[in-house]
């Protein structure tokens, strides 16, 4: 049997999934950035190429933004797997797309309140915004498949 996929709400998920995507590329390139210009590595042959660097892996700002890089991974692989399944159980468009836009925004308001203005309660609430609709998914699926 085949799963019966919209083509409207595809195309929301394929576009959101890849502003995800390169949300999750740029926290790369964040963590060198702030690396970079805090003069902190990980390993001895990175910090050979500038003077003054050192290794340290307690730096508060690299550890900020690697922390968060780390929680993306986490947050945003379950949900694209378990957000593609569940749209093939037939969700309503605008139900589905309300979870689509919302877990997108809350990733992105989780890196702003982590790792470039640190802020709480803004960041554990975005976080369990995320959590919360990738585990209604969840159950929204098996649910359906049971």
């Amino acid at each position: 049997m085949a799963i019966p996929y919209n083509e409207e709400i595809m195309k929301i998920f394929g576009f959101w999934t890849g502003v995800l995507t390169l949300k999750l590329l740029a926290m790369s390139v964040l963590t060198a950035r702030t690396r970079f210009r805090k003069k902190v590595f990980a390993n001895h042959e990175d910090a050979l190429m500038l003077k003054k660097a050192r290794v340290a892996y307690d730096d508060e700002d690299v550890e900020r933004v690697r922390r968060s890089h780390l929680n993306d991974l986490e947050n945003i692989l379950p949900w694209v797997a378990i957000t593609y399944i569940y749209l093939g159980t037939g969700p309503s468009n605008f139900l589905a797309g309300l979870l689509i836009r919302a877990f997108v925004l809350s990733r992105i308001g989780h890196t702003l309140s982590y790792a470039v203005f640190p802020k709480q309660p803004f960041r554990a609430i975005s976080f369990f915004v995320g959590f919360g609709l990738t585990a209604f998914e969840a159950g929204a699926t098996i649910m359906h498949y049971m």
